[in-house]
C-alpha cells in the first residue's frame, strides 16, 4: 500500500535528519494515514486517507 491519501493526493515528504553535529542523513515525513468508514452513495465502505482531510470532510458534513 502506498503512503498516499487518495482523497487530498498528499505523500510523504522527504529532507534531511541533523544531528547534534550537523551530520546530514535523509529521512521522510509519511502522512497521517487512518482507515476510515466512509458513506458513499449509501453504502460504508472502508476508506484509508489522511487524518486531515477526514477532519475537513466532517468539517463540510456538519456545515450543510
Amino acid at each position: 500500500m502506498s503512503r498516499k491519501c487518495p482523497v487530498t493526493g498528499k505523500g510523504p515528504l522527504t529532507g534531511n535528519k541533523r544531528s547534534h553535529s550537523l551530520r546530514a542523513t535523509r529521512r521522510r515525513w509519511n502522512v497521517n494515514l487512518h482507515t476510515y468508514r466512509v458513506e458513499i452513495d449509501g453504502q460504508v465502505c472502508k476508506v484509508r486517507m489522511s487524518a486531515r482531510a477526514y477532519r475537513t470532510l466532517n468539517k463540510s458534513l456538519k456545515e450543510n
